[in-house]
């Protein structure tokens, strides 16, 4: 009779993370690497265009960030994560200089928006403007549009400094060998060698004009664009498609930084925040936590520093890992290039860039 008082023995929560191990790291650039991981098991399941978030610990403290795969789940065996060196960089000089093949990374389950829908039956004109790494995604989507769409075809514009720095120069190549008449590359590079026969210089309107006036006036293909590289590569793109009557549903564009959101930080913190300390209810996992959030912090950050196990990857706005939707209450967000407008208008909103406006703000973390 005495187990009947006997205390439940507490739940134990799954471990979030996919423990994925080094097969091949590839030197793309001087300073780019491409890391092949085994398939683990079950296998990872991901959309041609998503991101892998990685978790590590550097001086005893947890950090994440998030990596495009440039494989297709179609065509690759392995999936593969590029990563270009950034001057001082955490993450991209440790993958860069100390992961080699053996080694175990964890990670999230991939999420991204920045992907479609493959059919055979569809013939697409897939027009794609990428800058240096940003070319990182768009290969694993123009890869999965070849052998999904024989109907289909794709042109590049592709941005790189110079000719040794075009990351899968040798990959691109060997496409367009392989599907002749179907995958035209344009390469542009800013600090081409008296010996470069291409487009020297940096991405002009005019150029992306031209391309997207000679994609809209086919009217044997159904138009779709990708845009992932610099903010002023991507921000110029999308304003020759919107003089040109482009619909937004048929743009689709990828950010691996915000200044909007930076600089809004940036000013929180520098203000010390000129709002009020509130309290924010947040609901994860069928628990309510009430979060303080002073004026120069977010809803993340504050979650995070009461040690709340919220989601999160890139912080800055652009890749939804954070995501949750308002019950009540009105939050300012810093950033919002994350969203579409279906989920804006459905409530949904950023933890990692958003901060209450009102003392009745109420989150649910789906």
């Amino acid at each position: 009779m005495f187990n009947l008082f006997k205390k439940k023995k507490p739940e134990t929560k799954a471990n979030p993370y996919i423990a994925l191990k080094v097969r091949e790291v590839v030197k793309e650039t001087s300073d780019t690497v491409t890391i092949y991981f085994d398939q683990p098991d079950p296998h990872l399941e991901y959309q041609p265009g998503q991101f892998l978030t990685l978790v590590m610990e550097f001086e005893g403290k947890e950090q994440r960030r998030s990596y495009s795969l440039c494989t297709s789940p179609f065509v690759d065996p392995f999936p593969g994560i590029s990563v270009k060196r950034v001057p001082g960089g955490l993450f991209s000089n440790h993958l860069n200089e100390k992961i080699f093949p053996g080694k175990t990374i964890n990670v999230l389950n991939p999420i991204g928006n920045f992907t479609t829908d493959f059919h055979s039956k569809n013939s697409r004109h897939f027009v794609m403007i990428a800058g240096g790494s940003g070319i990182t995604p768009i290969m694993g989507i123009l890869k999965s549009a070849f052998i999904n769409e024989p109907k289909s075809k794709v042109t590049l514009l592709y941005c790189s400094r110079s000719e040794d720095q075009i990351i899968f120069k040798d990959q691109l190549e060997q496409l367009v060998e392989k599907h002749p008449g179907k995958f035209e590359v344009v390469h542009i590079l800013s600090q081409a060698s008296p010996e470069w026969k291409g487009i020297s210089g940096r991405i002009t309107r005019e150029l992306i004009d031209q391309y997207v006036q000679a994609a809209e006036s086919d009217g044997s293909f159904d138009v779709e664009y990708f845009v992932c590289g610099p903010e002023g590569i991507m921000d110029q793109a999308v304003e020759v498609m919107e003089t040109q009557g482009v619909s937004k549903d048929r743009v689709h564009r990828e950010s691996f930084y915000s200044s909007a959101a930076d600089q809004a930080h940036q000013e929180a913190v520098a203000s010390g925040g000129s709002g009020l300390t509130r309290q924010v209810k947040v609901l994860l996992e069928g628990e309510e936590y009430d979060v303080t959030v002073s004026p120069d912090k977010t809803i993340l950050e504050s979650g995070l520093a009461q040690e709340i196990d919220m989601p999160y990857s890139c912080q800055s706005g652009l890749c939804t890992a954070c995501r949750g939707k308002l019950l009540s209450g009105e939050v300012k967000m810093d950033e919002d290039a994350g969203l579409s407008d279906k989920e804006k208008e459905a409530g949904y909103i950023l933890c990692c860039v958003s901060r209450p406006m009102t003392d009745d703000v109420k989150v649910t973390i789906e």
